[in-house]
């Protein structure tokens, strides 16, 4: 499995409780996760890398992910899987559960992933550490953070909470767990 590094530790998570010990798995690095654009060439330099190692089964651990379908057109090509739906908001909340929300346009989505590194993948990519006073430009349609919990921990809990805070927003917590990861990870 080739996956992205913001969603290892719960692919690890669903592979020990399942007892999925035959997913060998690669991530890329979760940083991709700001800058979409990098995630297609570093697939198809995985997917060549694993080829040539031998795994004959290779199964994409991304959504689209912000790629425009470029994941997509890259697992038509090299016939291989890819996690089903638009991103890991999606899969977490399950696909058919997130597609029926409509009150989540102005919603800006957390997992504990990007609770735990907001500053890393928020704060400092959209460069707010340095310009403070992009925030209302960047988030001023927003009205809320959206806390999507795989684990139910109170820290984690608070760190979303402060995440709302810094932003400006409204603070919803929902916990989703592993969503249709863990369903999808079964048929690896």
């Amino acid at each position: 499995m080739i996956a992205c590094g913001a969603i290892a530790r719960e692919i690890l998570a669903v592979s020990r409780i399942n007892g999925l010990d035959h997913i060998d798995l690669h991530c890329l690095p979760a940083i991709y996760h700001s800058y979409p654009q990098k995630i297609a060439p570093a697939l198809e330099e995985a997917i060549a890398d694993a080829r040539s190692r031998g795994f004959e089964k290779i199964f994409i651990g991304y959504a689209d992910c912000g790629t425009g379908g470029d994941i997509d057109r890259i697992c038509d090509r090299e016939g291989i899987e890819r996690l089903s739906g638009p991103h890991c908001y999606s899969f977490f909340t399950g696909n058919e559960a997130f597609a029926a929300r409509d009150d989540d346009i102005t919603s800006f989505f957390l997992t504990d992933f990007l609770a735990r590194q907001f500053e890393a993948f928020v704060i400092v990519p959209l460069g707010l550490d340095r310009h403070p006073e992009l925030r209302d430009m960047y988030f001023g349609n927003y009205r809320k953070v959206v806390y999507l919990s795989q684990e139910e921990d109170p820290a984690l809990q608070a760190k979303a909470k402060e995440a709302a805070a810094y932003l400006g927003l409204d603070y919803e917590y929902r916990f989703t767990g592993y969503g249709d990861l863990a369903r999808e990870l079964l048929t690896v």
